[in-house]
């Protein structure tokens, strides 16, 4: 078997289960935090908001195993959407197709018709500039954005690692997040979508 065969393979979730705990395990070893938006504040830091902004003036370096661990995300994204691609869209419940297509977002039944991992319906430029655009990427764009910062860190930092710490505020901020979810889902979403 080709090693291009091997990885591209399903995996059984507990495999990636095994990496993550593993991973969590040597960040508390090592002293260290996991948690991606981190990396804004980190970025921001570096570019010199810290003269402007108390919040951004900070030792960014003691910081920089976060930059390489972004850096490697954005490479793994891109090997694993060239060379690693499946030639099928993503995979979702035919419930969960049901309810899009009940809202008018399509998802594609072949590759021509795209990836499937976010609805071109609604993730488009066309769509930008109308009022559910601006809701949905705007507005929602800063929601999160503003979200994570005021939450002190964002779902894989608080699912992960604050959870994993057994942190009391990570438990909180990951039960709001299943709410929140559920609160788009069912009502926020269907809403915008019949603008």
């Amino acid at each position: 078997m080709q090693i291009i065969e091997f990885i591209s393979q399903p995996w059984h979730w507990s495999i990636s289960g095994a990496i993550i705990a593993l991973v969590m395990f040597l960040l508390i070893y090592f002293g260290q935090r996991f948690g991606v938006s981190s990396s804004f504040k980190t970025f921001c830091s570096m570019g010199g908001a810290g003269k402007k902004y108390e919040y951004f003036n900070y030792d960014w370096k003691s910081h920089s195993w976060l930059l390489t661990f972004i850096l490697g995300a954005v490479i793994g994204g891109a090997i694993a959407s060239t060379i690693l691609a499946s030639p099928e869209p993503v995979q979702i419940s035919q419930a969960t197709i049901n309810d899009l297509a009940n809202m008018g977002i399509a998802t594609p039944q072949n590759i021509t018709e795209g990836t499937g991992y976010v609805p071109t319906d609604l993730f488009n430029f066309e769509t930008l500039f109308s009022l559910k655009g601006i809701l949905v990427m705007v507005l929602g764009g800063f929601l999160i954005g503003f979200g994570t910062r005021w939450a002190g860190g964002c779902t894989s930092g608080h699912a992960i690692s604050g959870m994993s710490n057994l942190q009391l505020p990570s438990l909180v901020a990951v039960i709001g997040f299943f709410i929140g979810g559920l609160l788009m889902t069912h009502l926020l979403l269907p809403l915008i979508l019949s603008l």
